[in-house]
């Protein structure tokens, strides 16, 4: 297959590469770039474990093509921390022991982020349909969604 150049912003680094053309961004990032912080769940679109970040957008990476994503802005969970200090989404997900496996938790965390940058304030409800792509098979939502709604709370204290 023809290689075709791909180059964007990954969590603020600029990133060039070659990719086949049809590869994915979750292949690209995971193999060609390193950041393995999305996972692959499914490689169809349904579990949300392979969630990213592209220009202000939630994307499936399993499903979207790197030579898409030129130019772009991505984000993944590995750029979230900055100085090694957990953004308050991701320590409330440690806190409210919303993270069992782990498997899911990239995926989580990126689409509350989305949620949080949209909706600072979030329904419970909104929290649900925000997370509503991703599969968890071992916590029950219920630490997920509190983690989300705590990260919130903290977020507008901080704003205050």
């Amino acid at each position: 297959m023809a290689k075709v150049p791909v180059q964007f912003t990954l969590n603020g680094s600029e990133k060039a590469e070659f990719v086949e053309s049809g590869t994915t961004l979750l292949h690209a990032l995971r193999d060609k770039i390193g950041d393995t912080s999305p996972k692959g769940g499914c490689h169809q679109g349904t579990c949300g474990a392979c969630s990213v970040i592209v220009d202000g957008e939630l994307r499936l990476s399993c499903l979207t093509l790197a030579e898409t994503c030129s130019d772009a802005d991505i984000r993944t969970t590995a750029g979230l921390a900055e100085g090694g200090v957990l953004q308050p989404l991701q320590r409330a997900f440690l806190d409210a022991f919303a993270t069992q496996c782990g498997f899911c938790t990239p995926g989580m965390i990126m689409a509350a982020k989305v949620l949080l940058d949209r909706t600072p304030n979030p329904s419970r409800e909104d929290v649900v349909e925000a997370l509503s792509g991703n599969i968890c098979r071992c916590t029950g939502y219920e630490p997920i969604i509190q983690a989300v709604l705590t990260a919130a709370r903290a977020n507008s204290q901080n704003a205050a």
